[in-house]
């Protein structure tokens, strides 16, 4: 299956990637690394899992001889559907070993989505876990096998566990059974689907040549060293974790250790079994790890997230690099370095391998100012090779020069740093003001007692919007004056039209992918409670 994409793209003949794909990598660090640990798997329940380098890539051989044994061919696409266990890792891998694609789904979808990523990936199997059984079954009915995990997550499964010949382990197969495949790193590596808001997802294509790319330059962004072990506890179906986390790690020759999810209280002493010296956060993580007790010491160095040297750095001793980038870039297209004073807060500056163009009102904007983010790389490469059965899309997504229109707002500052603003949906049209969210709730957050917000548009008959401020607070502090803190502190740093109209307090949000607050949903529950009593 060779593939056809054509515009911006590097000729074959002198492609960084030429002649290779995923299984050079894999063979090369198991050779190289030998019996050195790559995948280390941490179970809150079960016995913990360690593969070597050599281990590792012959199960994943095996297992690509077995997905050959039950029919998958190169190019089929085969639906995953697990939340962190090794098994997505291996399954994630063998699919490339063979040709076939893995479609990483979003463990907590519904039927419905299931069902829609099924037919429009037209995938041919599936591999899930025994709680995933039912839903899967149900939602994808053109499937011609589904094969299951023994466990989930390490959990006894019960009368869930799967027969043997529906367990994910009888994929075993002998390895010369495998056919052989000319190297091609324009081949289709996987695919992910975008969250979607009022449309549906879109399906991300990753090449050979993506995964490849993403695998050593977020190990060059993030700084990682062969002695390096990072705690892998965000979503295995997402970028995030593929890319930065695993594929990186494997570039560098490092150990991944996987968690079942992120845990506040489980972080730490797994953090301190295997002397991790690096991991990738979010926000929400950092946020929830300082409502509990650090240790005195420990290993870590770096940290990755999506702001530099957030006041938290010094709190947990450890030095945090932000970063910028999308499932669309593989990698960070914006950057801090590691190991170099950063801007606090910003998200870095523009990565070298990227061009970076911010627009306002037509024309590049200043410092100072605010505007569209954009960038231009090479498709297949750099960026995605595109949106699988959407040409439209594809085309849509990139100007005439090439630069492919991001959808994310970022301010310029004056020392050349850049600093997220907001998605462009994100913005509130206040009386005929634009409002970034992010500038209301950057004030919200430096309130003490605020342990996380999100701003979101209520219709207004006479300003059109009005910003709503949901908060959430930390443990034994006061509603009442919390909710008089944030008033005074936006009456004192925003303009008027820029106030909160309006302080709701929940318990907790409705989450969306790596725990982000799912606005859209917010915003409905706004919309809905208009008349009900601002505490809820």
């Amino acid at each position: 299956m060779r593939s056809t994409y054509q515009n911006n793209m590097i000729r074959p003949n002198h492609h960084p990637f030429n002649g290779m794909d995923i299984r050079h990598l894999l063979i090369y660090q198991a050779q190289r690394r030998g019996e050195h640990p790559y995948l280390i798997w941490e179970p809150f329940d079960g016995e913990p899992i360690t593969l070597s380098y050599r281990a590792f890539v012959e199960r994943v051989q095996r297992t690509a001889a077995g997905l050959y044994h039950r029919g998958i061919r190169c190019g089929d696409h085969v639906i995953v559907h697990l939340d962190n266990c090794p098994e997505a890792v291996i399954a994630w891998f063998a699919c490339a070993w063979l040709g076939a694609v893995a479609v990483t789904t979003n463990a907590k979808s519904s039927a419905d989505e299931l069902k829609y990523f099924a037919e429009h990936s037209a995938a041919v199997a599936a591999i899930t876990q025994p709680k995933f059984a039912g839903l899967v079954h149900e939602a994808c009915k053109g499937l011609r096998w589904l094969v299951l995990t023994a466990t989930d997550q390490g959990q006894d499964a019960g009368q869930q566990r799967p027969a043997a010949d529906d367990c994910f382990d009888h994929l075993d197969a002998p390895v010369d059974r495998l056919p052989e495949r000319d190297p091609d790193p324009l081949l289709r590596f996987s695919v992910q689907y975008t969250s979607g808001t009022t449309s549906r997802p879109k399906a991300v294509c990753w090449t050979h040549a993506n995964a490849l790319w993403g695998a050593r330059i977020n190990a060059l962004h993030e700084g990682l060293l062969a002695q390096d072990i990072q705690l892998v506890s965000l979503p295995l179906f997402h970028t995030n974790a593929q890319a930065y986390s695993m594929l990186a790690s494997l570039w560098a020759g490092a150990t991944a250790v996987v968690m079942p999810r992120f845990s506040a209280s489980r972080f730490w002493p797994i953090s301190l079994k295997h002397r991790c010296t690096f991991a990738s956060l979010v926000q929400f993580c950092v946020r929830a790890l300082a409502q509990h007790e650090r240790p005195r010491e420990h290993h870590y160095r770096l940290w990755g997230s999506s702001v530099c040297a957030p006041p938290q750095d010094e709190y947990f001793g450890v030095q945090t690099v932000g970063w910028w980038g999308m499932t669309e870039t593989i990698t960070h297209g914006i950057t801090g370095v590691p190991g170099m004073a950063n801007t606090a807060l910003s998200i870095g500056r523009p990565a070298p391998e990227y061009e970076i163009r911010v627009s306002l009102d037509g024309r590049e904007a200043r410092p100072g100012e605010t505007g569209a983010l954009s960038i231009r790389g090479v498709r297949g490469l750099s960026l995605f090779a595109e949106y699988l059965h959407n040409p439209e899309a594809t085309a849509a997504s990139f100007d005439d020069e090439g630069y492919f229109l991001t959808g994310d707002l970022v301010r310029i500052g004056e020392d050349g740093s850049y600093f997220f603003s907001d998605r462009s949906k994100d913005m509130l049209k206040v009386g005929g003001e634009n409002v970034a969210a992010s500038e209301i709730e950057r004030v919200i957050m430096s309130v003490p007692g605020v342990l996380e917000v999100a701003v979101v548009a209520q219709s207004d008959p006479m300003l059109d919007q009005v910003p709503v401020a949901c908060l959430r607070l930390s443990a034994g502090h006061e509603p009442e004056l919390v909710e008089r803190d944030v008033l005074a502190a936006c009456a004192h740093q925003l303009a008027s039209f820029k106030q909160p109209r309006q302080i709701r307090i929940f318990d907790d949000f409705p989450r969306s992918t790596l725990e982000k607050i799912a606005k859209a949903q917010l915003r409905e529950l706004i919309e809905q409670e208009k008349e009900v009593p601002a505490r809820v």
